[in-house]
């Protein structure tokens, strides 16, 4: 029987560690690792042991909770079909991230790291040479967008969280062999070099936020001195971007474009996302407590837009995930929600791993900062990484 588990438990390991690596490389992979672990979890015992494993993880417990508080606003959802869909993107809140959490091993941090930036290595090679022209565009690449694998939306997010670990592993790991140093330090310049060759702004954000993280991890005895070596590091990077980065030039102008064309014509990236903040704030107001129900926001939504902004075309949701829970789950939703991330931070300030009370604080900050711009729990590949690395995390094994 000891033998049994042990291999059960090896198996768990290679299908978990597996998972991490097919996240930024497939999803069809990723999805198959991921839930042929859930299913070994489900079909081999032990089920009392298992949910007292469980319930001692107070970040299961709220996950569990989230899930539920989207299957219970299907009470008053008129959209059902919608309503389900919508739950069943929640999924991985009930399944994975719980059983996750039980499964993953403190040991075994540095292969789901380097498994990941291994993964990482090779969507930015397929990146680069698409960019160079040495094959044709394939996948969701284009030359101007030269990321194969997933969209720039997701791809500069998955890059921003490499270039943390890499950099964290660089100030923070020792002892480190000066081969290993030297292949990290390239590693880094070359998907900082990536990130601005790929379009995805919130990604650039969410980099930007992740050096001033670093920086002010690093001189944590000075927060002056944090505060202002950060500033210089970003400033001297937007610097070199605007002016050897023609996409990143063009970004940050359509933005300037986008704000000062807004009252003529909102029918831009940015003027999009600001009606539709608008119009999701008159929604939230008419249900402030519960919510419209987890499937009525697109025809909610669509109501609201049609009397407000008519030239403007109607969404899914509105591009921020706070704004997308407080009008599908009310009040109630929204507080499960961030409690779910009071629980990670509370976690990690309170961990003596120094990776865990480092990580564990920039994985939720950056996440939190870049949910401004869109519903990245929404999307596979964003809300993956985002579950899988709580998984290790912040687990208790």
């Amino acid at each position: 029987m000891l033998l049994y588990n042990g291999q059960i438990d090896r198996i768990n390991q290679y299908l978990f560690t597996g998972s991490i690596f097919l996240l930024p490389l497939t999803v069809l992979g990723n999805n198959i690792f991921m839930w042929a672990l859930v299913l070994i979890w489900l079909f081999s015992g032990n089920y009392l042991n298992k949910i007292k494993e469980i319930l001692k993880n107070k970040l299961a417990v709220v996950s569990i909770l989230f899930f539920s508080i989207h299957l219970l606003a299907l009470l008053w959802t008129e959209n059902f079909g919608w309503g389900v869909e919508m739950t069943r993107k929640m999924l991985p809140f009930l399944f994975i991230l719980p059983i996750f959490l039980t499964i993953s091993k403190k040991e075994n941090v540095n292969y789901y790291v380097y498994a990941f930036l291994i993964a990482i290595g090779i969507s930015e090679f397929l990146s680069y040479i698409v960019w160079f022209e040495l094959v044709e565009p394939f996948g969701k690449a284009t030359i101007l967008e030269p990321t194969p694998v997933m969209g720039h939306i997701s791809y500069n997010p998955f890059l921003a969280f490499a270039i943390y670990l890499t950099l964290y592993k660089l100030l923070f790991e020792r002892p480190m062999t000066p081969w290993l140093r030297t292949i990290l330090t390239f590693f880094v310049i070359s998907m900082i070099f990536n990130m601005f060759i790929t379009g995805g702004r919130a990604g650039q954000v969410m980099f930007f936020a992740s050096i001033a993280i670093l920086t002010f991890q690093f001189f944590r005895d000075s927060q002056v001195k944090a505060t202002i070596i950060s500033a210089i590091l970003i400033a001297v990077i937007c610097f070199a971007g605007w002016s050897y980065s023609p996409l990143f030039k063009m970004r940050i102008k359509q933005v300037s474009y986008d704000l000062t064309l807004f009252t003529t014509n909102p029918n831009t990236s940015v003027g999009h996302r600001m009606i539709f903040a608008k119009n999701t704030f008159d929604m939230i107001l008419s249900s402030p407590l519960l919510g419209v129900g987890t499937g009525d926001f697109p025809s909610e939504y669509s109501k609201i837009n049609s009397i407000n902004s008519p030239a403007v075309k109607s969404t899914v949701q509105p591009h921020n995930m706070f704004l997308y829970i407080q009008a599908q789950l009310g009040l109630l939703g929204l507080s499960v929600f961030f409690w779910l991330f009071y629980i990670q931070f509370q976690f990690a300030r309170s961990s003596t791993d120094r990776f865990v009370h480092h990580t564990g604080v920039a994985l939720p900050l950056l996440f939190l900062i870049i949910m401004i711009s869109d519903s990245y729990l929404l999307g596979h590949f964003t809300s993956n990484l985002f579950i899988l690395f709580s998984s290790f995390i912040y687990s208790r094994n």
